[in-house]
């Protein structure tokens, strides 16, 4: 087990939090701990303490904290005084990330997509696209899906489900039509037929659609993964109703739910796909908003953004995909770890009669309460590892561990969540077996 200490008298003054910042501050409030410095899978607190990190920054560090090859690139182009902040100007750091996008992601995947640098967040790429499927089609209504987050402004925020972040906003969250997600009525009911029901049936209220909004796996809504027969069905009532089908792929993307885009060998393409988070490889803001080039009907300086052009961001995020997505190796090393983390999570939730949620590294087990859930990862704290929950009401209980992990990491670290399950919940009792006893 990971030892970490605890506060001491020497302990770091952290009552300027209390003080001087927001009480909207969240994930601080389950980890009261001061960090200083990560490298890889662990991030240090300032007490010497050292914590297996299966957070990754909400997927944005999915290469680990200071991955030695980014931060050298990052530290010769700030040695050298590259350019820093350039709004849309052409830069060299612009070009080569853009060169290294085509040759190394798009081409290999027969993908065809202009590429828009938005603001700094995954909101502001949702944001770019939905007014872009609002532009091209000249409808107002979005399609979005039950559990869906996509962000916290007002545009992404009315597609996002979750009561308590749309109870912020403060006005009515408008045009925007929650159609249930994949499963969401249980196996026996397939939601992309009740929806094609909508879409053929004039007398029931629903509009023609601009655009259907929808994460492959929904990161913050529970880890469900939708099935690729659903989300070709999906894809194909777009096409038929003259809407265009988004894909945000910022939680789930960057090789986070197999492949570099979370859809890859689906069997269908989006129109337009939203990217971020671990896109600059080393928790810098970037984002993107990719369409297929006869949608980019953009005229000059419609939708900017004032850090659009985050040059550090492309220099990090070219020498990920170099060091990573160049070789089909990273692929393979990734899916591995992917199957290590399907088969453990799986054997905890048969011992406890649970169930697991996710594809990919992005996996997770439903303990049924955030009661529960946050017992769980209170107990993994303790023991030294950073681990979050998801789902409506936070019962699932998420691993985001790095894509680099080494393997004897990654099962150090779920033997610490086995243990945690285990103290938290009784396993399920076995039947006895049958006798048959001579009258």
């Amino acid at each position: 087990m990971i030892k970490t200490p605890m506060p001491s008298a020497t302990a770091p003054d952290t009552k300027i939090y209390d003080r001087r910042e927001s009480k909207v501050r969240s994930y601080s409030r389950s980890m009261p701990r001061q960090f200083g410095k990560a490298q890889g899978p662990w991030i240090h607190d300032s007490e010497g303490g050292r914590y297996l990190d299966f957070l990754s920054g909400c997927s944005s560090l999915n290469y680990g904290h200071n991955h030695p090859v980014l931060k050298a690139a990052l530290m010769d182009y700030i040695s050298s005084d590259g350019v820093t902040h350039a709004l849309d100007l052409h830069t060299d750091a612009k070009s080569a990330f853009l060169q290294t996008f085509e040759e190394v992601i798009l081409e290999p995947r027969g993908l065809d997509y202009r590429v828009m640098f938005t603001g700094p967040t995954g909101t502001n790429a949702v944001e770019a696209a939905i007014k872009l499927a609002r532009k091209v089609t000249g409808r107002e209504l979005v399609v979005a899906f039950t559990n869906g987050f996509h962000g916290m402004t007002l545009g992404a925020l009315a597609c996002t489900g979750n009561a308590g972040k749309r109870g912020g906003a403060g006005v009515p969250l408008s045009h925007v039509s929650h159609e249930p997600f994949d499963g969401y009525y249980g196996d026996e009911v397939d939601t992309a037929d009740l929806l094609e029901q909508r879409l053929a049936d004039p007398s029931s209220g629903l509009d023609a659609p601009a655009a259907f909004l929808v994460e492959t796996v929904q990161g913050e809504g529970g880890l469900n993964a939708a099935r690729p027969e659903w989300l070709r069905r999906i894809a194909a009532l777009a096409k038929k109703h003259g809407a265009l089908m988004i894909v945000d792929d910022i939680q789930a993307g960057c090789g986070r739910a197999n492949g570099f885009f979370s859809f890859e060998d689906m069997g269908f393409t989006p129109d337009i796909v939203t990217l971020a988070k671990s896109l600059s490889g080393m928790g810098l803001p970037f984002a993107l908003t990719l369409m297929r080039p006869d949608l980019d009907v953009w005229s000059p300086g419609e939708h900017n953004g004032t850090f659009r052009g985050n040059n550090h961001a492309f220099v990090t995020a070219t020498a990920a995909l170099r060091e990573f997505w160049a070789d089909p190796a990273f692929s393979d090393a990734v899916a591995r770890r992917g199957a290590i983390l399907e088969r453990r999570l799986d054997r905890i939730a048969e011992r406890h009669g649970l169930t697991t949620r996710g594809r990919g590294m992005m996996r997770g087990i439903n303990v049924g309460s955030g009661d529960v859930a946050g017992e769980i990862t209170s107990t993994c704290f303790a023991a030294g590892l950073i681990i979050e929950t998801s789902g409506a009401h936070d019962e699932i209980v998420k691993v985001l561990a790095p894509l680099t992990i080494d393997d004897a990491v990654l099962e150090a670290g779920l033997d610490i969540l086995e243990e945690a399950v285990a103290e938290a919940m009784p396993p399920v009792r076995q039947p006895l077996p049958s006798m048959n006893v001579a009258a």
